[in-house]
């Protein structure tokens, strides 16, 4: 091979103060790690010696401790968009420490086209494998498709991650496509979960790849919880209201698309569908694959599956690679702006499942700021499903922090989707559909079949506080119980009283 070979630390050193870099994966999967593990340790070291070092960092989605981590331990990052989960990342956000930019996942990759983020130093590549064919490398992406050809074709220097804990078989179930920007956008030729419209590669010219750096390093797989009670029942009931839909003919026999959330509860959620026998052999449209669907793909209950990422343990992961025959022909990963995007979701008629901190009376749903101001991770791709969904649902357990939390508020702290996209609400208590319902329809619904009995009088007497109108609030009181959560540490203890004079 021609290209130049270089190690971590030599390629970290390239990156200059100031530098903005644009990376390969969406979650852990498919992330570049054994360079930006070494630019953490060189900015740590110019602090040390007095001097400003700090990059900016777009992404497909989250990265792991390797990228968020490591950059923001070392106070290393700039600016950050779109989407982080990781833990010491979110401190220092909450710390101030770190200007991030929370946006719609579908939207990223376009808005560094359209320039909205300046020049774009670096991009910083995942690949399994290097083609060197004329002028040009084909590159092979790993276990995600992120931003990676938008961020190669943009970037004035690459770097390239070939790492070998990937098996090369990775490339079979790439689909690598980037759309025109307007005015001379087109369709997007999408019409089944299985279609295939794009290369398995990304094409970069070789006179961009500043080097390679050779690496054997596992992807920082995040562990999911595992199902407990509560969201046993969140899973059984989605299932049960899905089935019903079915039966009343208002989802096709042949079922729908899934799209569903990341964790616990969205692993129920496809755990419970799948043992209904019900529910037809499905597909799955979504941007994150767990390793439920893995298990369900090669059992035949899922048929077509359509992601961005592979986010499954390390050990699914080799299971995918070591039956590649198999996913080849039934797996497709995709670019963030094609698993994500809203004319695709709408002409598929995905259902769309995603999880949500709390909801209000109305169906307004906050799924990223405990209390309004502490970032938790980030909307991810909930809002570019849910809007353009067959049919939205959020779910929520009932309660949080041990029942001192009701996840049923007068009025959530933060919006990040609106009644007006908010098909469904279900919790453990059971579900509330809030189709072809007023507001104060919606509210009814919500207490009395998605709150916590605990709360349902707190809630039922801050309706009557409400001053009349379309939709009912008082706005003395809308975030009484948020304020005595705060103050006394629990919000059974809410006295509206305090606040209406």
């Amino acid at each position: 091979m021609a290209y130049t070979r270089m190690t971590a630390a030599e390629a970290a050193a390239l990156i200059k103060n100031g530098d903005s870099i644009a990376m390969s994966g969406f979650t852990p999967a498919g992330v570049a790690k054994a360079t930006t593990k070494e630019l953490a340790k060189i900015a740590t070291k110019e602090h040390e010696a007095g001097r400003e070092f700090k990059v900016s960092i777009f992404t497909g989605a989250s990265t792991g401790q390797s990228t968020d981590g490591d950059l923001a331990v070392a106070q290393a990052i700039k600016y950050r968009a779109p989407y982080t989960t990781n833990p010491d990342f979110r401190k220092h956000v909450n710390m101030g420490e770190i200007p991030y930019n929370d946006l719609h996942l579908s939207h990223m990759a376009q808005e560094l086209r359209y320039g909205f983020y300046g020049d774009i130093d670096w991009a910083i590549l995942e690949v399994c494998d290097i083609e060197e064919v004329g002028d040009e490398l084909r590159v092979y992406l790993t276990a995600a498709g992120g931003i990676s050809p938008t961020a190669a074709r943009l970037a004035k220097k690459v770097i390239l991650e070939l790492n070998a804990f990937h098996s090369p078989n990775a490339k079979y179930i790439h689909d690598v496509y980037e759309p025109l920007d307007p005015p001379y956008r087109k369709p997007i030729p999408i019409f089944n979960v299985s279609d295939r419209i794009g290369k398995p590669y990304v094409s970069i010219p070789r006179e961009k790849v500043v080097g390679v750096v050779e690496c054997n390093i596992p992807d920082e797989a995040r562990a999911f919880k595992d199902s407990d009670p509560v969201t046993d029942k969140i899973g059984f009931l989605t299932a049960e209201f899905l089935v019903s839909e079915l039966h009343a003919g208002r989802i096709p026999k042949e079922f729908l698309p899934l799209q569903s959330g990341v964790g616990s509860t969205a692993n129920a959620i496809l755990g419970a569908l799948g043992e209904d026998k019900h529910v037809p052999d499905f597909n799955i449209y979504t941007e994150v694959i767990q390793n439920a669907v893995i298990d369900m793909m090669l059992n035949g209950r899922v048929k077509d599956a359509s992601a961005c990422s592979l986010t499954v343990s390390n050990d699914c992961l080799m299971q995918v690679y070591d039956n590649i025959g198999y996913f080849k022909d039934h797996l497709t990963l995709r670019q963030s702006e094609i698993s994500n995007h809203p004319a695709v979701i709408r002409r598929l008629g995905v259902i769309a499942i995603n999880t949500a901190i709390e909801v209000d009376l109305y169906g307004n749903v906050n799924s990223t700021h405990i209390s309004g101001t502490k970032m938790m991770n980030g909307i991810g791709g909930s809002g570019d499903f849910e809007r353009n969904a067959y049919l939205s649902i959020f779910t929520c357990p009932s309660t949080a922090k041990g029942g001192f939390i009701s996840s049923i508020v007068p009025m959530v702290t933060h919006q990040d989707s609106s009644e007006h996209d908010v098909n469904v609400i279900v919790t453990e208590q059971g579900i509330a559909d809030l189709r072809h319902k007023s507001p104060m329809q919606r509210a009814e619904a919500i207490i009395e079949n998605c709150a916590h009995p605990d709360y349902r009088p707190l809630l039922r007497e801050y309706l009557k506080l409400g001053t009349g109108g379309h939709t009912r609030h008082c706005l003395t009181a809308a975030f009484a119980m948020h304020d005595t959560l705060a103050r006394k540490g629990d919000m059974h203890l809410t006295d509206f009283s305090e606040y209406v004079k």
